[in-house]
């Protein structure tokens, strides 16, 4: 049987809300975690958000100057063994 008993919804109503903002500009209306100002999908949970240190930021080595030097010598290189075998042709 549903609806027999009144919902005891006012604490949830009453909690204080995340505050993160969403794509839309508003904020989040989720309840945050007790004792963090975000909720638990935006960070309020323990252990919970990007790891220590900017791992993305870490390049290749693809594209300093010195591959960039090495790449060009590259093709200096290849450049003059095509007009050689054009030159025998």
């Amino acid at each position: 049987m549903t609806g027999t008993h009144p919902r005891n919804t006012a604490p949830m109503q009453a909690s204080p809300r995340c505050g993160a903002r969403t794509r839309d500009g508003g904020t989040c209306s989720a309840p945050a975690i007790q004792g963090t100002a975000r909720c638990r999908m935006h960070g309020g949970a323990r252990r919970s958000g990007a790891p220590r240190g900017n791992r993305n930021a870490q390049t290749h080595g693809l594209f300093t100057r010195a591959a960039k030097a090495e790449a060009g010598q590259d093709r200096l290189l290849l450049d003059e063994a095509e007009r050689l075998l054009q030159e025998l042709k």
